[in-house]
Order: structure tokens, then C-alpha cells, then sequence
């Protein structure tokens, strides 16, 4: 049973490996035997990343929100260890718009880092994918894959959309041996929700809406993660796992 969830050999690339629930995300698959690929803007902080990451890791520095270089960017991701058989996208950007206050600007820079890039760059890793009859695709979603929150109209369509496209991966890739999965995380302290839980009631009560009683630690994805990118979830696709302490089952 122990070799489902084998990862030895694979090849990963992560995107927004330099900070938050991407950069564990990239450490754990590293720390799993996979050899990973970490993507984000911040070279720098892709440098720290790998001086702590335990395993073989490289890094590209590339601004994801460019469409255009994606396709070269696919071939960058493929020099270090080859065409990766794994490909987690955890890049994302929330503004924090309310209703009344988005912007085009504000829309479009959400929609196409947490949107668009996760299609067009799978689309460009895809054919390496099929070639080998084996591939893993994970999208992070969220609890606004489900719910609504104020001040976050645009992340909220943007992680939406998240879902169906993960159905819609799924529907395209999955006979070629490529599944298409997600990991919707609860309230976890990244970059991200540092707003949330820099008023502790607030991240009390987040808290206190999960069934298990308390937020996300980072450690509470290894097992999820490790899950949607082996053999263990052969049999699993087009799926959206909530791991959020139970919060969208209350």
C-alpha cells in the first residue's frame, strides 16, 4: 500500500513556490522524493525556499501573470529534470475589492493569474503529459470555490471558475492518464489572509465555523497533496477537496 503514494522520481513544478501554502506545498513533494520545480516572481525569496527545501529543487523566476511567456516558460520548467509529471498551481492574487469598488484593472489581474494561467500553463505541460500516458494536475481552490465573502468579488469568480475548470481539465485530459484535481484550503496564515488573522476575534471566529474547532496549519495539506499527485487517486478526477476543517460542511 505504502508505494500509492510514492512520488520517488517524479518531477513537479509548483507555481507560487516562494511564499505560503505553495512554497509547503513545493517542500513537501521535494521532501517526498520528487524532483521540483518551484515557480514564482521573488528570486530571492525562491532562493530561501530551496536553502530550506529538503531534496533536489531548482527555480524559475518568472512573472506568471505574463500569458504570452507561458508557453517558454514550459520549456524552462523542463530543463532542470525534464517535462514535470506533476504540476500544482498555487499562484494567486486576491486585491480585496468590495462590489462596489472593483476595478477592470483590479478584475482582470485577478481573473488572469488565478484563471487563466493555471489553464494556459497546464495546456502547454499537457502534451508531455499524454506522451507518457501519466501526469497529475492540482489547482488550489478555496472556500470561495463555494461561499461567498465580503471584499473578495473578483477572487471569489476567479476561484469559482477554479472548480469548473478543474471539471473541465478533467472531461479533456483524464483518458490520456491526467488527472485533474483541487485542494480547497480553509483559513490558513499566508500572505494571503494576513489580513484575517491580524484581528484575532476574526481568526477566532473562522475558527469556531470549522468542525474540528481550530484554522489550518500548513502541515494539515501534506496528506491531501501527497494523495492527488500519486497513484493513490488513480481513480480520481474532476475533484474539488476541501481541506478546511469542515468549515463549508457547517
Amino acid at each position: 500500500m505504502r508505494t500509492l503514494f510514492d512520488i520517488r522520481g517524479r518531477v513537479a513544478c509548483v507555481t507560487g513556490a516562494s511564499s505560503g501554502l505553495g512554497r509547503h506545498a513545493a517542500s513537501v513533494l521535494a521532501a517526498s522524493g520528487a524532483r521540483v520545480v518551484g515557480v514564482a516572481r521573488r528570486a530571492e525569496a525562491l532562493d530561501e525556499w530551496r536553502a530550506e527545501a529538503d531534496g533536489e529543487t531548482a527555480a524559475i523566476s518568472h512573472d506568471l501573470a505574463d500569458r504570452d511567456g507561458l508557453n517558454a516558460l514550459a520549456k524552462r520548467v523542463a530543463e532542470p529534470f525534464g517535462s514535470p509529471d506533476i504540476l500544482v498551481h498555487a499562484a494567486g492574487i486576491n486585491t480585496r475589492q468590495t462590489a462596489d469598488d472593483v476595478t477592470p484593472e483590479g478584475w482582470d489581474v485577478t481573473l488572469n493569474l488565478n484563471l487563466a494561467t493555471p489553464f494556459f500553463f497546464s495546456q502547454a505541460l499537457v502534451p508531455a503529459m499524454k506522451e507518457r500516458g501519466w501526469g497529475r494536475i492540482v489547482n488550489f481552490a478555496s472556500l470561495q470555490t463555494h461561499r461567498a465573502f465580503p471584499g473578495g468579488l473578483a477572487y471569489g469568480a476567479s476561484k469559482g471558475g477554479i472548480g469548473q475548470l478543474t471539471r473541465a481539465m478533467a472531461e479533456a485530459w483524464s483518458p490520456f492518464g491526467i488527472t485533474a484535481n483541487a485542494i480547497g484550503p480553509g483559513f490558513f496564515r499566508t500572505e494571503l489572509t494576513e489580513a484575517v488573522f491580524a484581528d484575532p476575534e476574526r481568526a477566532a471566529r473562522n475558527a469556531a465555523q470549522t468542525c474540528i474547532g481550530r484554522n489550518g496549519e500548513p502541515e494539515d495539506i501534506a496528506g491531501p497533496l501527497l494523495f492527488l499527485c500519486s497513484d493513490a487517486s488513480a481513480y480520481v478526477t474532476g475533484q474539488v477537496l476541501m481541506v478546511d476543517g469542515g468549515f463549508t460542511a457547517k
